[in-house]
């Protein structure tokens, strides 16, 4: 158990990073950032960084003595390095998580294992393995890459009657998984957190909204049914057991099925503070930031009961010139990055709406008063 004074250290110099910082600075802990970006947005905020590779092995041991533990706000921070830190400071959540999320392969295998339902999926290795894989598959289907694919990076999808080289080639040729279109009726997540003691809580069910790969809005109260919500639940507790996760993550689901039959189905895990979980920030009693800072330093787990409904509204690329009208919005909270420069697919910040439950949207809603 962290003390108040103590520091975090953090792989990651990103808005999730910059947001973890402001956190733990509201509890009375430092941080301490390791990335290789020098104009890393999480620098602006935090006690002191570090601007090495991750695998300069020196300056990763300095960066160590500085810390009381380390935790990460992405989940491709290579698993050597994150092998290398367990061995001379408490790393949590642990490396054991990232191997298994970095690789979609394993990620599937592993969620199937727990009797968790995902999309149907095959390994792919090369052009003949994606012919195999269609052929038990079918299509349409995507191909991803197993590794390092985000925000519709490293994949493609595969239509009838399409040309299974040119996707073997839109993907790099790279190992791959192919997996099968879901018929979901929305995308939903669930962000939770875990203790090292198994301490478990979990906010309510977020319902997303993508354009062009980018997640665009979260909405809670989620449209999903009471038994559809604690199943999810039941999904998010059972995944972070197995993995013995510590602090907050993330399990994107699809729904399927009406009424009686609605069900969810897992689509990934996402093993840090998620996108869908900003609306935290001002929406819920604790925000997900301040409790992956309290997972990770040993401490009671905060209340994780909504205030009101919130939709969060990601600011991409020059919607971030909208600044000034949305600190003018009764009811909208800004957060902005602090990056230099605004570029088309390039989360800028993004504005939290609440208002309270029954009452009309706020002006900028996405939703249908």
């Amino acid at each position: 158990m962290l003390q108040p004074g103590n520091t975090i250290g953090i792989l990651g110099g990103g808005q999730l990073g910059r947001m973890t910082a402001l956190a733990a600075a509201q509890l009375g802990l430092k941080s301490v950032i390791f990335c290789p970006e020098a104009a890393s947005p999480a620098f602006q905020v935090s006690d002191a960084h570090v601007c090495a590779t991750y695998d300069d092995w020196e300056a990763l041991a300095r960066f160590a003595a500085q810390v009381q533990v380390v935790t990460y706000e992405f989940e491709n921070v290579p698993l050597d390095t994150a092998e290398f830190l367990a061995q001379r400071v408490p790393l949590r959540p642990g490396a054991r998580a990232l191997a298994i999320t970095q690789d979609r392969l394993q990620e599937k295998t592993f969620i199937n294992g727990l009797g968790i339902e995902t999309a149907p999926f095959a390994a792919v290795d090369d052009l003949d393995g994606l012919h195999r894989a269609v052929a038990a598959i079918g299509l349409p289907a995507v191909l991803k890459t197993r590794r390092f694919g985000y925000d519709g990076k490293g994949q493609a999808t595969v239509l009838p009657g399409d040309d299974l080289a040119a996707a073997w080639e839109a993907i790099g040729r790279q190992s791959a998984i192919l997996e099968g279109f879901v018929p979901f009726d929305r995308e939903v997540s669930i962000i939770a957190a875990r203790r090292a003691d198994d301490a478990f809580a979990a906010y309510e069910v977020t319902q997303n909204v993508h354009r062009n790969h980018i997640l665009h809005t979260s909405t809670v109260p989620a449209e999903v049914g009471a038994a559809t919500a604690r199943q999810a639940r039941s999904f998010a507790c059972a995944i972070a057991g197995a993995l013995d996760y510590v602090g907050v993550f993330a399990v994107e689901l699809f729904v399927v099925g009406h009424g009686a039959d609605e069900r969810v189905i897992v689509n990934e895990i996402a093993p840090r503070v998620h996108n869908s979980g900003h609306w935290t920030q001002d929406g819920s009693v604790t925000s997900q930031f301040e409790q992956h800072v309290r997972a990770v330093a040993g401490w009671p787990l905060g209340e994780t009961g909504r205030i009101g409904q919130v939709e969060m509204t990601n600011l991409i690329g020059d919607d971030v010139a909208d600044w000034h009208e949305i600190l003018a919005e009764p009811g909208a909270h800004l957060h902005l990055y602090g990056k230099a420069e605004a570029r088309a697919g390039r989360k800028m910040g993004h504005v939290n709406r609440i208002w309270p439950d029954g009452a009309a949207c706020p002006r900028g809603s996405s939703k249908s008063c």
